[in-house]
């Protein structure tokens, strides 16, 4: 059987492919697997930052249409991009896999977060890391960034920024770990909801390939992601917006959840937690926990005075 896989032409979106492909290949041997590259909006458009480009869906839409359309047999994401608003979702497909996640953290390239000058000019295009670093380091400035992990890098060998911040899983999947100055730990900066993780789609009406998928499920990663996702979709927001969420699960299935809302410019943050049960619904307890912040923790204020997006009912 051929399965073909669509993905983004990146470096690291074809590592990633090709990740998911050894993964189908190990659990069914006489497995074909072909890559699909699609170009998307969010690769054509470097001269703006995502949230400005609208944020969710940037990146998928397209990988997604070609699963749809017959052009390919599943989609590959990083986990991060996939929006989690269900209103955002693409009719007719499903989440069918998660595999095991990677390093989930953030990681600075050029300095250390202690070792950066007053004043330092930090490359960021995520409001999540910026707001986050802004409070860690109020001192800091910041310039929007774009483009793939080699082009960002650059820009700290040219010393156009004294640093950038980019996913350590990134440089460890591009085998450039070593040139990581500091890598934050979750308690530090909460790392982007679904970093680290891959998601992979397909038709809902595709039993044979869901069933094929369902070899490469990870369980503790899925239920994690589940969690992190449930804490976004209850802001109504992606990744245009200064919040973050970590969930760690255990192999029984249970899990605990630390979320964060943030102002652009880091004056207000707002950070919570929760835990979910082995036989509880990992995307109910987020949902219940972003409710709560919303509502009881300030969120909705906060979130209003600073326009970042339009709130949900």
């Amino acid at each position: 059987m051929e399965l073909r896989l669509a993905t983004r032409g990146s470096p690291l979106a074809r590592w990633q492919t090709d990740h998911v492909a050894a993964l189908m290949r190990a659990a069914a041997p006489d497995l074909t697997v072909e890559p699909v590259v699609v170009s998307t909006m969010g690769d054509r458009r470097l001269d703006q930052d995502i949230w400005q480009l609208g944020g969710a869906g940037v990146f998928v839409k397209e990988v997604q249409a070609a699963v749809l359309d017959g052009r390919a047999d599943a989609a590959v994401h990083s986990a991060k991009d996939l929006p989690s608003n269900p209103a955002l979702a693409a009719p007719g497909l499903v989440l069918a896999a998660v595999p095991e996640r990677g390093d989930p953290r953030d990681a600075l390239v050029g300095g250390a977060l202690a070792d950066l000058p007053p004043g330092a000019r930090v490359a960021t295009g995520s409001t999540r890391r910026r707001a986050q670093l802004a409070d860690l380091r109020p001192d800091l400035t910041f310039t929007g960034l774009r483009g793939s992990i080699a082009t960002r890098l650059d820009t700290v060998a040219g010393g156009e920024v004294a640093a950038v911040v980019v996913a350590a899983a990134a440089l460890e999947r591009l085998g450039r770990q070593d040139e990581a100055a500091e890598v934050l730990r979750p308690g530090v900066m909460v790392p982007q909801v679904g970093q680290g993780a891959l998601a992979v789609e397909c038709r809902a009406d595709d039993a044979d390939v869901r069933a094929l998928l369902a070899g490469i499920e990870h369980r503790p990663t899925r239920r994690a992601v589940d969690a992190e996702r449930g804490f976004l979709a209850s802001l109504g927001g992606g990744c245009e917006l200064p919040a973050a969420a970590f969930a760690v699960v255990d192999g029984d299935g249970a899990g605990r959840l630390a979320a964060l809302l943030a102002t652009l410019d880091g004056r207000l943050v707002l950070r919570t937690a929760t835990t979910f049960g082995a036989a509880d619904d990992p995307g109910a307890a987020g949902l219940a926990l972003g409710d709560e912040l919303l509502e009881r923790g300030g969120g909705r204020a906060l979130l209003a005075d600073e326009g970042a997006v339009t709130l949900p009912a």
